[in-house]
């Protein structure tokens, strides 16, 4: 598989322009599976180191992230969307956290101008989960659909967590808006929505594969075959970091995270043994790369270095 980098000035209208410069994109961009892949960035999150790391054996944590370099009060990991097009499609993976989630996020919009993609053109949302990064995004400010010409995708399970009316109540507190959110922004779509499972072909070349954990039906995606095959991971595989070096170790980030854990490791060996690409939605260097074993451990290799 062919990777490029290359950075683009994404165009802001004339009232932008009147008060500052064009802003520039790094897109990378391959073939695979008979399809053009770019990785578009919608921003990137700002979340206390707390959240990765209350809880581990904290003198081993230090060892290991040594190597990172990692911020001491909070860490930003990237939100890298995955578009992938054809001459009949424009599939969009996920759709970004929108205007009401961080302020660090919700700069798809952009980004897809700098790939040349209008919203309107956008014919498939593809989702991994339904956390607020990855679903807010189909919403704009004034409730409007920002895809209007899209068909949704989403697996059952995920589909219906997020629809049931006790989900707020059992979510936990921190996690309350997520439900709040999501309901809303799924009632929006409802008409546009088909759902799938485990092992369906969601799209032409497009295989679903169950990585529950994260949420309680997070899928993951591959497409192409053999050493140009690729997995869309979502956050079944979080960070560049910990989630490489001890997989087994619990996140926070993960609804379930024994489940999540499990889910990582066994993604992480097939990935490593199979040498299949990995499109990550917060990994870092657009997200693409390779997943290498170091043990009985792991790390990311960019394609994009």
């Amino acid at each position: 598989m062919k990777v490029n980098r290359r950075t683009v000035l994404a165009g802001m209208g004339a009232a932008a322009l009147a008060h500052g410069p064009l802003r520039a994109f790094a897109l990378t961009s391959a073939q695979i599976g008979g399809y053009e892949l770019v990785s578009v960035s919608d921003g990137n999150l700002l979340l206390p180191r707390s959240f990765f790391f209350e809880g581990l054996p904290q003198e081993e944590l230090a060892q290991v992230l040594a190597p990172f370099d990692l911020p001491q009060d909070q860490l930003a990991p990237p939100c890298n969307l995955t578009l992938l097009r054809n001459d009949d499609r424009v599939i969009l993976f996920d759709a970004g956290a929108g205007p009401a989630f961080m302020p660090s996020a919700g700069s798809l919009s952009e980004s897809l101008d700098a790939a040349g993609v209008a919203p309107e053109a956008v014919t498939d949302v593809v989702f991994t989960h339904g956390h607020p990064d990855h679903l807010w995004g189909v919403l704009d400010d004034f409730d409007d659909l920002v895809f209007p010409n899209a068909r949704y995708h989403m697996g059952q399970v995920e589909w219906d967590y997020w629809r049931d009316p006790a989900t707020v109540d059992t979510i936990g507190a921190a996690r309350a808006a997520f439900a709040v959110g999501a309901a809303r922004r799924l009632a929006a779509i409802e008409d546009r929505v088909a759902h799938f499972s485990d092992g369906d072909e969601v799209l032409p070349g497009i295989m679903a594969q169950a990585s529950f954990g994260h949420t309680p039906g997070h899928m993951s995606f591959l497409l192409g075959g053999g050493s140009d095959a690729l997995m869309i991971g979502g956050d079944a595989i979080g960070n560049h970091h910990l989630a490489f070096a001890r997989p087994g170790w619990a996140s926070g980030s993960d609804q379930d995270p024994e489940r999540g854990a499990e889910t990582r490791q066994r993604l992480l060996d097939r990935l490593a043994d199979e040498q299949i690409w990995l499109m990550g939605f917060h990994l870092p260097q657009g997200g693409l790369g390779r997943v290498e074993r170091r043990g009985e451990s792991y790390r990311f290799v960019g394609a994009a270095r």
